[in-house]
């Protein structure tokens, strides 16, 4: 009796293109920027970011705003409201650019673009939107091969659908496909719709675990 022949093993396809998440990975943390914002209402410097989780007509505000169903100003006033409903005493308009100011750009990662960039790989941008101005400063068509914002295409990560939009704009297959994020949970959502993911905490990590995933390393 023969022995059955063994099931070949899957062959990845080779990674031909890459997806950068804007804040948090282009940018410092957006965690922290949150965090700055609290400690300039003078209230728990967690709690503003927070409310996106445990108050759910805040987090149902952030969903409609980040796939562009609500206009900035909008959003600024529920937030403020949701804010005072908590104790926090603060004006809606501006608030957007508040939270923005506590954003740096990330040289070193932008750096890692353009020598991924220059190696021969396709780069896109994909996107939730931090509000009008979060972008003011890139020059994103000369960055990227495409761009990805959550607000002009009406859906948001983790939805398997933003991903799916951004790869089809980069002409590539997912499983082609490398995406860098620095939230856990947007990084499963990206490998289960067959990206390879890798999570940034720091621009020297990203950049050994990515050329690993690219076959560069």
């Amino acid at each position: 009796m023969t022995s059955p022949t063994p099931a070949p093993t899957e062959q990845r396809v080779r990674a031909t293109a890459v997806l950068f998440d804007f804040g948090g990975v282009l940018t410092s943390s957006v965690f922290d920027a949150f965090q700055s914002f609290g400690e300039s209402l003078g209230c728990d410097p967690r709690l503003p970011l927070r409310l996106f989780s445990d108050d759910a007509e805040a987090k149902a505000l952030l969903v409609e705003h980040e796939e562009g169903r609500m206009r900035e100003r909008e959003f600024e006033q529920g937030f403020a409201a949701r804010l005072r409903a908590h104790g926090i005493e603060v004006d809606g308009p501006g608030l957007v650019r508040r939270i923005q100011s506590g954003l740096r750009a990330d040289d070193a990662m932008i750096e890692l673009v353009a020598e991924v960039r220059d190696a021969g790989f396709r780069v896109g941008l994909l996107s939730n939107s931090l509000g009008d101005d979060c972008y003011a400063g890139f020059d994103l068509a000369a960055m990227f091969d495409a761009v990805t914002i959550s607000g002009e295409v009406g859906v948001r990560k983790p939805s398997r659908r933003a991903y799916d939009i951004a790869c089809a704009r980069l002409d590539v297959e997912p499983g082609a496909a490398v995406m860098v994020d620095d939230l856990p949970q947007n990084v499963a959502a990206a490998e289960r719709a067959g990206l390879t993911g890798v999570l940034h905490r720091d621009a020297t990590d990203t950049a050994r675990r990515l050329w690993a995933a690219l076959g560069r390393s």
